[in-house]
This record gives C-alpha cells, sequence and structure tokens, in this order.
C-alpha cells in the first residue's frame, strides 16, 4: 500500500470520493485475503501467484499499450524497480502462505507494522530525521508486535517466522517506493506483476509435482483473485489522488476489521486476546506515526507555497 503524503487541497465532494475508495479498496483487499486463503487449500503458493500475475497482466495490457513499452521498460535505476519487484513478490507468497496455517486477523496484525518498520529504517536508509516522539511510537508498535506473537517456544512456528519476514519485505519495498515516486504508477504495476511472475514462475520449475489440476472453475478463481487485487490497488491509488493523505490513509486499518469478521464468517477464526492487544498497540503507534509525520510536513510545504 503505497502512501502518499504531500498535503494537496481537494474539492470537498472529490474527498468523499476518494474516502469511499479507499474502504472500497481495503474491502477488496481483504476479499482477495479471503479468496487466497481459500484456495491455497487447494493449489500451491506458486501455482496461485502465477495464475493471479498472469489475469492481471492481461487485464492490464490495454493501459500498458496506452503508455507505451519503452516507457514501461526503459527506467532509472532498473535495479531497484527489480529490488522492489522481487520484495513484492516474497512479500505476497508470504502472505498466502502465512494465511494457509494461520487466521487472517493474526496475518494481517504483521503486515500492518510494515509502516512501522519504515519509519524506523527510514533515517539509516532515506536519511530521514526522526525525533524521539516518532522512536516512541516505533518501540511501542515493536511490543505490540511482540505482544500479538506471544513469544514461546510454540509461537515461533514456521508460518509466523515467514509472516514477520514477508511484512519485513513489505516494509523495504515501501521504502523503495519512496526513492521511485517519480515513477508513473503502470510502469510500476507492471514491474511488480513481472518480478511476481518470474518469482512464482521458479517455485513450479523448482517443484513441478506441486502443480494441481485445475478445471475451469479453478482457472476462472485463480483468474479473479488476480482481478480482485489489481482492482484493490487501482482504488486505493485514485483514492490518494481525490483526498489528501491524512483523510484517508487511516483508513488503510478497516482492513483489521474485515480479516476478523471474514476470517470469523468464512472459517471460524476467533482472534487470540494477545493478537488483539498486539493490534491496538500496532494501530495506535501507526496513526501516531503517520500523523506526525504529516504535522512535520506541513511547515515544509507552507515555506516552499511562500517562497
Amino acid at each position: 500500500m503505497t502512501i502518499q503524503t504531500a498535503p494537496i487541497v481537494h474539492p470537498a465532494n472529490a474527498a468523499r470520493t476518494g474516502v469511499l475508495f479507499m474502504l472500497l479498496g481495503m474491502l477488496m483487499f481483504s476479499l482477495n485475503d479471503v479468496m487466497g486463503k481459500w484456495l491455497v487449500s487447494t493449489y500451491s503458493v506458486s501455482q496461485l501467484m502465477t495464475i493471479r500475475s498472469i489475469a492481471a497482466l492481461v487485464v492490464l495490457v490495454p493501459f500498458f499499450i496506452k503508455l507505451g513499452w519503452r516507457s514501461l521498460f526503459i527506467v532509472d535505476r532498473p535495479w531497484l524497480h527489480a529490488l522492489r519487484a522481487f520484495l513484492f513478490a516474497i512479500e505476497a507468497s508470504a502472505f498466502y502462505f502465512a494465511v494457509a496455517y494461520m487466521p487472517l486477523a493474526d496475518a494481517m496484525t504483521y503486515w500492518l507494522a510494515a509502516p512501522i518498520y519504515v519509519a524506523a529504517a527510514s533515517p539509516f536508509l532515506l536519511g530521514e530525521k526522526v525525533g524521539w516522539r516518532r522512536w516512541t511510537a516505533i518501540l511501542i508498535g515493536f511490543a505490540g508486535v511482540l505482544v500479538a506473537l506471544e513469544p514461546s517456544a510454540q509461537s515461533f512456528s514456521m508460518p509466523a517466522l515467514i509472516a514477520l519476514a514477508g511484512s519485513a519485505c513489505f516494509a523495504f519495498a515501501l521504502l523503495l517506493g519512496r526513492t521511485l515516486r517519480s515513477t508513473p504508477d503502470t510502469t510500476l504495476i507492471l514491474w511488480q506483476l513481472t518480478g511476481a511472475l518470474i518469482f512464482s514462475l521458479a517455485g513450479v520449475a523448482a517443484n513441478p509435482a506441486g502443480w494441481a489440476p485445475m478445471d475451469l472453475r479453478g482457472v476462472l478463481c485463480l483468474c479473479l483473485l488476480g482481478i480482485v487485487a489489481m482492482l484493490a490497488h487501482v482504488l486505493v491509488s485514485r483514492s490518494l489522488k481525490l483526498a489528501d493523505a491524512a483523510t484517508v490513509v487511516p483508513l488503510q486499518y478497516t482492513l483489521l476489521f474485515w480479516a476478523v469478521v471474514f476470517g470469523w464468517i468464512f472459517f471460524g477464526d476467533t482472534p487470540r486476546w494477545t493478537v488483539v492487544a498486539g493490534a491496538v498497540l500496532i494501530v495506535a503507534s501507526g496513526l501516531f506515526i503517520f500523523f506526525r509525520e504529516q504535522q512535520l510536513k506541513k511547515p515544509r510545504s507552507e515555506v516552499t507555497e511562500v517562497v
């Protein structure tokens, strides 16, 4: 989820539309999570990711043609684009693997900690200044991750460790997105989907016996997974263009609400109290970090406008 932090003034109706698009985008992401958890019980993560990526690429072909193939492939710092795509491929694969073995709310709690990882790493990787208030919030967020993980010999299971690794990859992919923000969204999406396809094909080649037979219903469901995920990204991107980030970004935490609701409805999952407590700490620290960054950016923006 890419966060646009530049303050922009929008008409009230555009802001309301932006809020609606963000809420719909989060709902679509949640449906993608439910479908993914359901499908990985039949298909391997590599097979799921392969069909998902191909379907999304096919749907986006008209947009790729409109932008021009040269603009899509000839980019500045191609190695950063490749690394970002690789990290997103690992992150998506890790998520689908994690939800195959753990409740949706548990997995989503780890992923919602990604902005905290970004804030913690930005001083070292991007040279951004982080004051004591945000460092305090970062530490609280990490405490939330530990509470949710409930450290013990049993809690450090393979799914939990893969979930942590996947959320870390997501955070570093977001950091790279900050350095590549001048790149058109369509170009970023192409590299991201292509990276996911290459990564998943490598997984299929490593274990061809894991490719399960598919009937028409299975193919359609896997393709629908890719289209739903793509639409979710489009809705979020459009939302950030219509409304201020301070208005719509906090709505991304509705993902946790849907994870709890859908996990209970479709899979009978009931979150552990430690996950709920950890999620509260993570969401609170994430919101504080975000609004603090918005507050610090305002003076700089006002100076720029005056000059």
